[in-house]
């Protein structure tokens, strides 16, 4: 990633701080790189070093970011914001329980995720007695096309809403088993109407299987979906067609009930 004259020329013209917008991403590379020095970060954003020294200078006056020696690292402040985004949620109150419980009764990873500017963002996780470790976390962004909870998600936006998602990321392949062809999504989404949930078979990470149904509101529009991820070789048979499905459209259907009437 480059910040350079043409992003600031931008910046200008649409009503964007161009200084904030090299904070982010001072930021964004941090995170990216696991922390960094003043070099690494101006060779990464293409920008003079004396820049990156004010910009973490002052994220780390206001302790966004925090300093070890010559490297730099984000600083847990944004743990606390992270923790308000996701409190000030009505779906993460309502769902975390049902999340618990999900991953209690099967023994497996449960998952909460949301759509936010047109990727999905897990916003809570509970672990089984026999779940395996992913990559996933809360805060986590995935694409919507290839994970059960992104899709189940997708199946339950306008129209147009899907259109705009889908030409701003595309359909990148992550496996093989990733769904690439925009005809093959649209016909998985009706069958994920119909049946009211949505599979995942190693299609963002081989070998996981999961199981997601949609969170709708009043409207029957997706607030969110929850699910259940295990290995293939434990999600398999009628564990996989019959009894993950009752369990994740129950879940969906308490917290649906529940941010109804609560």
């Amino acid at each position: 990633m480059s910040v350079n004259k043409h992003q600031a020329m931008a910046a200008q013209t649409d009503g964007r701080i161009g200084a904030l917008e090299t904070s982010l991403h001072v930021l964004e590379a941090l995170k990216r790189l696991g922390g960094a020095g003043v070099t690494e970060l101006a060779k990464e954003l293409n920008i003079p070093k004396s820049t990156v020294y004010s910009h973490l200078s002052t994220l780390r006056q206001n302790e966004y970011v925090m300093r070890e020696g010559d490297t730099y690292r984000v600083g847990l402040k944004f743990l606390d914001l992270g923790e308000h985004a996701r409190n000030r949620m009505g779906l993460y109150d309502m769902a975390k329980p049902q999340v618990d419980l999900l991953a209690e009764e099967t023994g497996e990873l449960a998952n909460l995720l949301v759509e936010e500017h047109g990727e999905g963002v897990y916003i809570y996780r509970a672990k089984g007695s026999q779940a395996v470790q992913v990559d996933t976390r809360a805060g986590m962004r995935v694409k919507l096309h290839c994970t059960s909870l992104g899709k189940a998600i997708l199946a339950y936006l306008p129209e147009e809403k899907v259109d705009v998602i889908i030409n701003r990321w595309g359909l990148p392949e992550r496996t093989p088993q990733t769904i690439t062809n925009r005809e093959t999504l649209e016909e998985e989404l009706a069958n994920i109407r119909e049946r009211r949930y949505a599979q995942d078979d190693g299609e963002r990470l081989p070998g996981l299987r999961c199981i997601a149904a949609p969170v709708l509101d009043q409207n029957g529009r997706a607030v969110g979906a929850i699910s259940v991820s295990g290995p293939k070789s434990r999600m398999r048979g009628e564990k996989f067609t019959k009894e993950i499905p009752e369990l994740v459209q129950s879940a969906a259907n308490v917290t649906e009930l529940n941010m109804t009437y609560s």
